[in-house]
């Protein structure tokens, strides 16, 4: 079944025969491509599939922007901080373009979507050759051609805003051990603080058939931890014409043959359900892990957000979950300062986390982000004030975590063993089911496999084993 809103193929091969060109145009050198990414996991795998279009045009990995022939750098526009380091690293680029006229810079991604960002690069940053936002990476061959043999900068943050999904496109992962997934992209849900609908497009899913066949590629190379992405995964089938939805994409992705374990993110809680939880609780293969974001422990401040849901819902879908799956692995993230907050909102927040009891949370202080409705707000709480609510939230997950963290102690896990660690009596890191880090030690242990071990130690935020040979 073909997806209406996918890029239709010829445009797919007129890419690849840029990509045909470019590598043609380099035959008798070898030059070398360096990527740099700022924010989110989709930007990371956005920058994969550079890096595969970049590869198949005949370049190698850079160690170094210093080495590099070509810079790609993939941005992020959650925080406005998150742009002022981007435009920082490309002001200090100036002096390799300067050194090497024929260096290619190049920005993509979420913060170059925005119109009056594309301006400001135009006028400020003469270093920088070529500009693509969200809707045009797929074009990314083209655009670079243009940029090689023009005599003008080339930028485009053009393409549909509902969106368009192109398959068959290259992509060079890192390592061999974990894959991100992406099976859907694009936000409709508008939170008030939050810039990503305005960049990223209104959502829009893959189709099945191609989610799976990706997925039996990445089993048949050997990859064993692969996470589904979206920016609201739940929200995964609305807009297709066939009858599917999340639940029924991971039933169909956990009837995959081979041994591996499926992951996700990130879940929302208006669109939790009870069908996903047991459908979590089902399937063998699916990590019994759930990153699912509250914000705030204050209906008046979920209100503020456009969240969609209480707090009193948050609780009761995940006295549910645990239901189903008593291991259950439970992160979350919390944003700490958001406008109109009071201390009785806050408290709110304090509550929630101790009657929960996450394993782990993401917490950051509230930033205005221009160009949403929660950048007009009234804010009238001063930094110091925010600051101590922070760090009085820190030193509240640590006391709820801490007890959790040591339950796990001289419990038998099934980990996976991906890298390597600087602990000489545990030299390899792995994870569990619910993603929890473990520094691991055994003469049978190889990166890539699972393995069982003992837990000999634990901290607030690591696990300690030993293998267990059969």
């Amino acid at each position: 079944m073909t997806n209406s809103r996918a890029v239709p193929q010829e445009q797919i091969r007129h890419q690849l025969e840029f990509i045909d060109f470019i590598a043609h145009m380099q035959r008798d050198k070898q030059p070398r491509a360096f990527t740099a990414t700022y924010g989110c996991q989709q930007n990371e795998a956005d920058t994969q599939r550079l890096a595969g279009m970049l590869h198949d045009m005949g370049y190698a990995k850079a160690d170094s922007a210093e080495d590099a022939d070509i810079i790609v750098v993939n941005t992020c526009a959650v925080r406005e901080n998150a742009e002022n380091r981007v435009l920082g690293t490309i002001g200090a680029m100036a002096h390799l373009k300067k050194n090497n006229p024929d260096l290619i810079i190049a920005m993509c991604g979420c913060m170059v979507q925005q119109e009056h960002m594309t301006e400001k690069i135009k006028k400020s940053y003469p270093q920088v050759d070529l500009v693509f936002g969200t809707h045009a990476l797929w074009r990314f061959p083209e655009l670079l051609y243009r940029a090689m043999t023009g005599d003008k900068r080339v930028f485009d943050i053009s393409g549909d805003a509902a969106g368009e999904i192109a398959e068959g496109l290259p992509v060079l992962r890192d390592g061999k051990v974990h894959a991100w997934l992406s099976i859907m992209y694009g936000c409709n849900n508008f939170c008030t603080y939050c810039i990503v609908p305005y960049v990223r497009g209104r959502e829009r899913s893959r189709v099945p058939e191609d989610i799976e066949a990706e997925l039996r590629a990445l089993v048949r190379e050997g990859y064993r931890d692969i996470t589904l992405l979206g920016q609201n995964v739940n929200s995964y089938g609305k807009d297709l014409a066939q009858d599917i939805d999340f639940s029924d994409l991971l039933y169909r992705l956990n009837a995959v043959e081979g041994d591996f374990t499926l992951r996700f993110m990130t879940s929302h809680p208006k669109d939790a359900s009870h069908k996903l939880f047991d459908t979590m609780a089902a399937c063998d293969k699916v990590a019994k892990q759930l990153h699912l974001p509250f914000q705030s422990g204050s209906d008046d401040i979920l209100r503020r957000m456009n969240r969609g849901y209480t707090a009193q819902q948050y609780r009761g879908l995940i006295d549910y979950a645990r239901s189903k799956m008593p291991e259950l692995t439970l992160s979350s993230d919390i944003i700490v300062g958001f406008p109109g907050e009071n201390a009785q909102d806050f408290a709110q927040t304090l509550e929630l986390v101790r009657a929960v009891g996450f394993d782990m949370l993401y917490t950051f202080q509230y930033s205005r982000r221009s160009g949403t409705p929660a950048a007009e707000y009234p804010d009238d709480t001063p930094h110091e004030v925010k600051q101590a609510r922070f760090e009085e939230l820190l030193r509240t997950q640590d006391a709820c975590a801490e007890p959790r963290m040591k339950a796990y102690q001289d419990k038998r896990l099934r980990v996976l063993v991906d890298g390597e660690s600087r602990h000489a009596d545990y030299p390899f890191t792995a994870r569990t089911d619910g993603g929890l880090l473990v520094y691991c030690a055994g003469n049978g242990l190889e990166i890539g496999s699972f393995a069982e071990i003992i837990i000999e130690k634990t901290a607030l935020r690591s696990l300690f084993g030993r293998e267990v040979r059969a």
